[in-house]
């Protein structure tokens, strides 16, 4: 089992302990779940993707703190804000 800290936002920022896939797991590669695509079996059309846990990770975790909540005066106070401006950076 490898343990890995994660920041998670449930209905509140929280600290929880969960494990990690191995990264040299010949199944999953990695990601720790296998995807495989399914189809609708009248027209064989693409009718989605079912995810399965890989034995090489577990779906455990726990939860060790919760987060505090930012006071308001740290928030941010514009709520949307655009990224991609069209002005040159000089």
């Amino acid at each position: 089992m490898r343990l890995r800290l994660e920041v998670i936002g449930w209905s509140r920022r929280t600290l929880v302990l969960t494990d990690t896939p191995r990264p040299d797991c010949p199944d999953c590669e990695g990601a720790g779940a296998i995807e495989r695509d399914y189809g609708d079996y009248d027209t064989g059309e693409y009718a989605g993707t079912e995810c399965y846990p890989c034995a090489c990770s577990t779906e455990w975790r726990t939860v060790l703190l919760p987060l505090p909540r930012l006071p308001r005066l740290l928030r941010r106070r514009v709520a949307h804000r655009n990224p991609w401006i069209d002005e040159p950076p000089f």
